[in-house]
């Protein structure tokens, strides 16, 4: 029997480390799935989207792979009729439909879970990236230096991160926010590496809205830091009443005139004719 070169301890060391690797990556896998379960749910229940409170700004990106998910689901459906065909021996049949049939529910339950998990911008400035089940990232308000539209077209991997710092979010190939960091983030990529990044690049269709949205909310936040909040307008002196009075009744008293039924003479109480010698 062969002896391995490492000795007893480093390979007791070698075997834990690889049982924990396997049990977190077990453990993150059924993790996804049962958040795949819960985003299925949830669209054919059309019970909105998961994690939006009051006030935040929710910021979706499903919309711009629809059609290539849709494509893969026919393609899979597609494939499960025809391998159903093809394939002569009977004992393949059950093991390759089973893994047919998983790969048509599991398309369909990661749009789902697109659909129902958009990125949240919060009422409080906070940023949360999310994809699906694979992906969620919570970015707090004080970490966020500048948020801008910005289009781009990276060839990465979902998480990625860049030699310059920037991690990757593309849907459908594109990019149409950029959020920069006052300082690196750490964060969990879809099987469970860790990695960190200072800034991300993600996708989102209101990616206007969501500039000005956090905008606004930057600006509430150093009004409020700075105690630039308007005062309230003094009191104005009242006037005094009876100056009010007397120049009402100035505007409103009517000339009077008086004639005499002759018509010879008429006084005014505008004028007054002074009488000679009087």
């Amino acid at each position: 029997m062969r002896r391995s070169p490492l000795p007893r301890p480093a390979r007791g060391l070698v075997r834990r480390l690889a049982r924990g690797l396997v049990g977190r990556l077990v453990g993150r896998l059924v993790g996804h799935e049962l958040t795949l379960w819960r985003g299925l749910g949830r669209w054919v229940g059309r019970r909105g989207p998961d994690g939006v409170g009051e006030g935040d700004t929710a910021a979706p990106y499903a919309p711009a792979q629809s059609a290539m998910m849709y494509g893969l689901l026919f393609v899979a459906v597609a494939e499960t009729a025809v391998l159903a065909v093809v394939i002569p021996w009977p004992w393949l049949h059950v093991p390759v439909l089973v893994f047919d049939l998983w790969g048509c529910w599991y398309v369909l339950a990661l749009h789902a879970s697109c659909v129902v998990r958009p990125h949240v911008l919060g009422a409080d400035g906070s940023l949360r990236l999310r994809y699906g089940p694979l992906l969620d990232v919570t970015v707090p308000a004080s970490r966020i230096a500048r948020l801008r539209a910005d289009r781009a077209f990276p060839d990465a991997r979902l998480g990625a991160v860049t030699a310059s710092g920037t991690a990757d979010l593309p849907v459908g190939g594109m990019t149409t926010l950029t959020v920069e960091l006052t300082e690196p983030l750490a964060f969990t990529r879809p099987l469970g590496s860790s990695a960190e990044a200072r800034a991300f690049r993600f996708h989102a269709e209101n990616a206007a809205e969501v500039a000005r949205a956090w905008r606004r909310v930057r600006e509430a936040g150093e009004a409020v830091g700075q105690g630039t909040a308007p005062e309230p307008p003094h009191p104005q002196a009242p006037q005094p009443i009876r100056s009010g009075i007397a120049s009402t009744e100035a505007a409103a008293r009517p000339k009077k005139s008086v004639s005499r039924e002759n018509g010879s003479r008429a006084h005014s109480w505008d004028a007054v004719e002074s009488r000679p010698g009087g």
